[in-house]
């Protein structure tokens, strides 16, 4: 591993969506993201993730239908909480949404399934910021809203495993604390 890989890798940060904003990636860069993305773990093949993007008007327009899929889910959704959904896809210039698909029946567990459109966000997040992007990966109640999978078009066998957002940070995240190692890791011994 490149002295450089394991330096991203070790001082990695998620951005929140809030502090995130132009410019995005161009077309170019974005390919670059989402080749990274399709090249993860995925035994037999079978590319169980596929992605969203939502870019220019398109988020506006998105964040119109979160709205009202919020106000038909939530009754009593306050007019602030409906113009906060209204506005969610608007906080980045790139929002892509990972979409976990089960193929079924497989010789490949269901669960290394999902794991793959796992490592397929954590792509997308190392390939954008290695690029010197801000990004953040999150779910929030619209990935697991019946009314979202519907206006997205999932299939039954499909979910949302996150929407992640690109953009340029507005400023240094603050580092978090890690867990220590001898708090996650052990030895197995017969």
């Amino acid at each position: 591993m490149s002295k450089p890989t394991i330096e991203h890798l070790l001082t990695r940060r998620s951005v929140s969506a809030n502090a995130l904003g132009e410019p995005g990636p161009d077309s170019a860069q974005l390919d670059q993201i989402l080749t990274a993305a399709a090249r993860v773990p995925d035994h037999k093949k079978l590319a169980p993730w596929r992605f969203i993007l939502f870019q220019g008007d398109a988020r506006e327009a998105f964040g119109r239908a979160l709205a009202d899929i919020c106000r038909a889910e939530e009754p009593a959704a306050s007019a602030v909480r409906l113009e906060m959904e209204a506005k969610r896809f608007l906080r980045a210039p790139l929002v892509i949404a990972v979409v976990s698909r089960v193929t079924s029946p497989s010789p490949v567990p269901e669960w290394e399934q999902v794991l793959s459109a796992g490592a397929a966000c954590q792509n997308l997040v190392v390939a954008a910021s290695a690029l010197g992007f801000g990004v953040n990966w999150v779910t929030e109640w619209c990935a697991y809203s019946a009314g979202v999978r519907q206006a997205l078009g999932l299939e039954d066998n499909e979910k949302v495993a996150g929407f992640v957002y690109i953009g340029t940070a507005e400023g240094k995240p603050d580092e978090r604390p890690r867990p220590a190692l001898d708090e996650i890791v052990s030895t197995w011994q017969p």
